[in-house]
Order: C-alpha cells, then structure tokens, then sequence
C-alpha cells in the first residue's frame, strides 16, 4: 500500500506515541488492525486521547469505517476517498482529519508475503518483536 500515512503492522502504543509526538487535534494515521486480520484502523488524536476507527473492505474491495448501530454505512471506492470525505467537518468522527501523520521511509516498505519463521535467523539489533495487546 503506497499511502504514506499507512504504517503497516504498529502497536496500539506505537500509533498513540506517533500521534502524540504530533500533538495536534486532528492528527491522524492509518495502521493494521491487531485484531481483525485483513481490517485497518484510522486513528485519530483529539485532547490526548486517541480514538480508533476500524476500516472494513467489502468483497467488491470498497473501504467502509464500522458504525454504530443505526448509523448510515458510506463506502468508498479508496482509501484516499474516504480520507478526502473524513477531512470535512461534522462526519460523526472525534475530530475531522486535518494533520497526516506519514512514515518516515515509504520506499522501504516491508515485504509482508514471509512468515515469521523467515526472520528467526536474522541479526539485526532493529528487529523488535512487538505482541498484541
């Protein structure tokens, strides 16, 4: 995935640091759910609180945030076009989004298609193991 504000396979702590460091209402990223295989999270920061949003891809591969019962479903057809929609104000999230918060090196991002056990022999002394919460 190409977008520069998703961060891949980040902790829950992670994601709330980097939105902290930016520590402005508004900021925002889009990270793996660490509980859904397959699902994102938009998270947003708003008065040192951080507020997940889980996004959803239907079968016909449009993006959905999940809502509360009642509420009417928007699907839309990328990621950037529900980004797009969720900068306007008053779209039902904690705050608008309005400060991207991007990965530092897009170009290297992680080949995802190995297992776990490709990694075991590696020396890196980068290589942190980070567990769900």
């Amino acid at each position: 995935m190409g977008l520069p504000i998703y961060h891949g396979p980040i902790s829950k702590q992670r994601c709330e640091e980097l939105l902290g460091m930016k520590g402005k209402d508004g900021s925002y990223l889009i990270r793996d759910s660490e509980t859904i295989q397959g699902a994102l999270c938009l998270c947003v920061y708003k008065q040192k609180v951080v507020y997940t949003y889980r996004i959803l891809q239907t079968h016909t591969g449009n993006y959905t945030l999940q809502t509360s019962t009642g509420t009417k479903e928007m699907y839309f057809k990328t990621l950037q076009e529900l980004i797009r929609h969720y900068k306007k104000r008053n779209q039902g999230l904690a705050s608008r989004l309005r400060y991207s918060v991007k990965r530092k090196n897009i170009e290297s991002e992680p080949d995802v298609s190995h297992d776990a056990h490709d990694y075991e022999n590696v020396e890196s002394s980068d290589y942190v193991v980070v567990l769900p919460d």
